[in-house]
């Protein structure tokens, strides 16, 4: 089969190998000039198979109004009469209840489970292919008891669904991750994940780019935007660029929050919103781990919605949820959060990178839905295929994403259920 993908993040890309390892015909188009150059190029780093839950929790609703009121905020609404905004701010407000906030926890998790496999499958069979990954484990910590108390509960409902954590004292998450210890005060205690990796997302797109090159049945078409889907009836024929159409058999759309343009004008409303983050990528020097004041598990500031990550020898740092539009503008003050955020729980960590000198501040669009689940599936176009709506989960979730829209694809019965994910669900 003759099958176009579009977009070159970690989701589009990861598809397009799949795709083009079980032998269809595969084009890939990407509007930047290299993969992985949008939201996947500075993302968290974070492969959190086992922290899956969503933002729209029980407990959310409730802290909106202060979170609104402080210059540091995780998140940050600017309000605005966008209708995709207020379709999705209500349907997020009616996912924010225990039910569904449970229902969507099992459903990530048994696509996180099946990514996890398809991860290590794929580095097993590609010893070579090189993007800092490393198992480092994770540790959620907090700074409010009744988050805390929350969270332990999190743990025990999500043993029954196969995960393995540990709640730990303080004292406990000291010694796990010695780097902490200078903001013992402001900790009371951490949810302990062992088996969650880090890796470069961006590192893993060029990978890919790189073995697809190699495949003489997939054709690269970089630097090249897709202007609009070639539909005829509800038959999709390919797509249509600044350039030149672009016939196929099936397209999958998995452009990340542009998808929304591009399925539009189809009636097609997958639900996705950007969910704007920041990172700053810290040289650490090579004076190397216990040295540079740098965590070697990777962290993750519950209260704050900051995330820390070792890769290779540099320090990750992102976060933050900022509903605020569709442009990526950097924001100085949400940068310098991050900095100042790093400042108060790894010190060292910035001193060892000479301030921060040379972090290279970043902002990415998240396409998020408003439960969190992603869209992978079959569109009501035929021949239409989608992968959008990962959210923050995107590098987690994207090989197991692939794999499971090349078994529906190929019409063979899914290694996962795939009613969740399906558009109309």
């Amino acid at each position: 089969m003759q099958i176009t993908v579009v977009g070159a993040g970690i989701v589009g890309i990861s598809t397009a190998y799949a795709l083009a390892q079980e032998g269809h015909q595969v084009t890939l188009v990407e509007r930047h000039l290299g993969p992985g150059e949008g939201t996947s190029y500075a993302n968290g780093g974070q492969l959190s198979y086992s922290y899956v839950a969503p933002l729209a929790g029980p407990g959310v609703l409730s802290h909106v109004p202060g979170w609104l009121l402080r210059r540091d905020s995780p998140l940050r609404l600017k309000p605005s009469l966008d209708p995709a905004l207020l379709r999705w701010g209500l349907r997020f407000i009616a996912a924010c209840n225990r039910e569904r906030a449970d229902r969507t926890t099992r459903e990530l998790l048994a696509l996180s489970f099946y990514s996890r496999a398809r991860m290590e499958a794929l580095r097993a069979a590609s010893p070579d292919l090189s993007f800092s990954f490393a198992r480092r484990g994770k540790l959620v910590v907090y700074r409010d008891a009744a988050a805390f108390a929350s969270a332990r509960a999190q743990v025990g409902y999500q043993a029954t669904l196969g995960c393995e954590q540990h709640a730990l004292s303080a004292d406990e998450t000291i010694v796990r991750e010695p780097a902490l210890a200078g903001a013992r005060g402001a900790i009371v205690g951490a949810i302990y994940t062992p088996d969650e990796d880090v890796a470069d997302c961006h590192q893993l797109c060029v990978g890919l780019f790189n073995r697809l090159c190699a495949l003489p049945n997939v054709a690269l078409r970089f630097n090249t935007g897709v202007e609009s889907l070639w539909v005829e009836g509800r038959r999709v024929r390919g797509v249509r660029t600044a350039h030149e159409p672009i016939a196929a058999d099936a397209v999958v759309v998995a452009t990340g929050v542009a998808s929304a343009g591009l399925l539009g004008p189809l009636r097609i409303d997958p639900g996705l919103y950007p969910l704007k983050g920041y990172s700053i990528s810290l040289p650490l020097g090579e004076g190397g781990a216990g040295s540079d004041g740098a965590p070697v598990v990777s962290v993750t500031d519950a209260a704050r919605k900051i995330v820390y990550a070792r890769i290779g020898r540099t320090l990750r740092v992102a976060g933050m949820a900022d509903l605020v539009g569709w442009s990526d503008r950097l924001d100085p003050r949400r940068v310098q959060t991050l900095y100042d955020e790093t400042r108060a729980l790894f010190p060292a960590a910035l001193r060892a990178s000479d301030a921060g000198a040379d972090a290279a501040p970043w902002a990415g669009m998240r396409p998020a839905t408003p439960t969190g689940v992603p869209v992978v599936g079959p569109s009501p176009v035929d021949g239409l295929w989608l992968n959008v709506g990962h959210g923050a989960l995107g590098f987690t979730l994207a090989m197991g994403s692939a794999g499971l829209l090349a078994d529906l694809i190929a019409r063979r019965a899914p290694a996962i259920a795939a009613a969740p994910y399906a558009l109309a669900r």
